[in-house]
């Protein structure tokens, strides 16, 4: 058997699937494409999670694109964190041209424009449907992981929100945490050590200060209400095909503390909210991750850990998690690790520390006779990678030198106009982007207070009578007053039930997160 064929019949074997999958391109020996040699990627290990990593200009967007188009065809909706804003052309159909007739000849498909039910999505001031969730959403835990508390400041917030708890005070922005902890330094730092303890001054300043550092990076556009309930990212169009949400973070470039919570967020409402669903023939939800070595740079060793079990957990919810960087040193190795799906595009090596580094990645991956994968690395052409994925039993398939087919939706960006009509006709910005400020905890203390203290007045103002000056009474505090008015104990059974979270619920352990979904969504 000459090399050649000994090739074939080893990657026909290990691409040789038995249930569906989707092709992602053509396999190449001694840098040619072996005609009609396809490398296939199953749909049943894509909750297995993924890498898609290269230089600039490899073609890592374009491959994110096809698996993305791909996945809608098959009826997965996939999730993709658009920060360079190139991704909005899977909405539109491509346009051929003889490299891309080509291309899918040696892979041996057949080319045509193909465009997807796309949904626009929205951190910030960018055009889309809102994403918000309430800062009780997101419980003590999360919440002082988040701010990069310690176990002191995060003790005193799990007290903010358990007294919130208690006493039915919404907790659903910024300004309602920060008013309740101010409070709780003042009018209310008697009721609160007599109940919970005492925390010093400098300890609530420290959390103080850490709030406003995450407002002055946009979170207060993302902390309130209407939340977005994750359900809304699992929908199919009126074709079968799954719906591509894109969420626009072309302006959070510069704020990678409000992407990192964003996404931490987003994960630990997936999987709190997401049944289990063991081994399924493919996946409820895809998420893409672009520019991942944004959501790792600002976080805390508490926040990677967190990270790190939500994504060996919430593979058995069906969602899989891509991260698209330009070299795999950009993700901790304890999270490589859990990547099945490994897409390896070119890397140029410039200095001594660019070598080492592709030396390292070539030791990701499955070694090979066919390749001297360190070498080939910094040769591949644009549109070419390595490629490595799970089989249907969990295994790794043969390292293959991909030919990567060519998008089948534009490669380029929409217009305003384009992107303008699509947000026109959705249904998810009609029912997201609605103003919504209901009463909530920084209201109801502002009212009681003036209430309380004008009733303090009028008190003063009146001849002083000689009951009022026993001293074996002690004086409801301020806080008392408010809690005890009848207006504050019946705030209603809706927010009694939004609040109803235990402290430890980031993962949904102790949680409602899922009976929370069912009124207050996600986001």
């Amino acid at each position: 058997m000459s090399k050649k064929e000994e090739f074939i019949a080893e990657l026909e074997k290990g691409y040789g699937f038995s249930g569906p999958a989707f092709v992602l391109g053509g396999a190449m020996l001694d840098a040619e494409a072996v005609q009609g040699l396809q490398v296939k990627v199953p749909l049943r290990t894509m909750n297995r999670h993924g890498l898609i990593a290269g230089a600039t200009g490899t073609g890592k967007t374009k491959t994110l694109q096809v698996i993305a188009e791909q996945l809608a065809a098959n009826g997965v909706p996939t999730l993709l964190m658009d920060i360079k804003g190139d991704l909005s052309g899977v909405a539109m159909p491509g346009t051929d041209n003889p490299k891309i007739v080509d291309r899918a000849a040696k892979i041996g498909i057949t080319w045509h424009p193909t465009k997807n039910s796309v949904e626009f999505l929205s951190l910030s001031e960018e055009k889309g449907a809102r994403l918000r969730a309430t800062v009780s959403e997101f419980g003590p835990v999360l919440f002082s992981r988040i701010l990069g508390l310690n176990d002191t400041q995060g003790g005193v917030v799990a007290v903010v929100f358990k007294y919130c708890d208690d006493r039915s005070l919404p907790l659903l922005d910024l300004k309602d945490f920060k008013k309740v902890l101010q409070f709780l330094g003042n009018e209310g730092k008697a009721d609160i050590e007599a109940e919970y303890g005492q925390f010093s001054a400098a300890t609530a300043a420290t959390i103080l200060r850490k709030v406003v550092e995450l407002e002055q990076q946009g979170a207060e556009l993302f902390f309130g209400e209407l939340s977005f309930d994750v359900q809304d990212l699992c929908r199919m169009d009126e074709n079968g095909r799954g719906v591509i949400s894109i969420v626009r973070l072309t302006d959070i470039q510069d704020r990678p503390k409000l992407f990192s919570t964003f996404m931490l967020q987003m994960l630990a409402e997936i999987y709190a909210s997401f049944p289990e669903e063991g081994d399924m023939e493919q996946p409820k939800l895809c998420i893409f991750v672009d520019e991942a070595h944004l959501v790792f740079q600002e976080a805390t060793p508490a926040l990677m850990q967190q990270l790190e079990a939500i994504i060996k957990l919430i593979r058995s919810k069906g969602v899989g998690i891509f991260f698209i960087t330009q070299n795999p040193v950009d993700i901790p190795d304890s999270i490589l690790a859990q990547l099945g799906l490994k897409v390896q595009h070119a890397l140029r090596a410039f200095t001594a520390k660019d070598r080492k580094a592709i030396k390292l990645a070539a030791e990701n991956y499955p070694i090979t006779k066919w390749y001297v994968t360190e070498d080939v690395l910094t040769n591949l052409g644009t549109g070419e990678a390595f490629v490595s994925v799970l089989n249907e039993k969990g295994i790794p398939t043969p390292l293959a030198h991909t030919l990567v087919r060519a998008p089948e939706t534009r490669m380029d960006v929409l217009t305003p106009g384009e992107i303008d009509q699509i947000i026109s006709r959705s249904a998810l910005v009609r029912k997201y982007n609605q103003e919504v400020d209901r009463e909530s905890a920084y209201e109801i203390l502002n009212e009681k207070i003036q209430e309380a203290l004008g009733r303090a007045a009028q008190e003063e103002a009146q001849p002083a009578r000689p009951a009022a000056r026993t001293t074996t009474r002690q004086e409801k505090s301020t806080f008392e007053k408010v809690i005890s008015n009848p207006t504050t104990r019946q705030i209603g059974s809706t927010i009694a039930r939004e609040l109803t979270r235990g402290l430890l619920g980031v993962l949904g352990i102790g949680g409602s997160s899922s009976s929370r979904r069912k009124k207050t969504g996600w986001f």
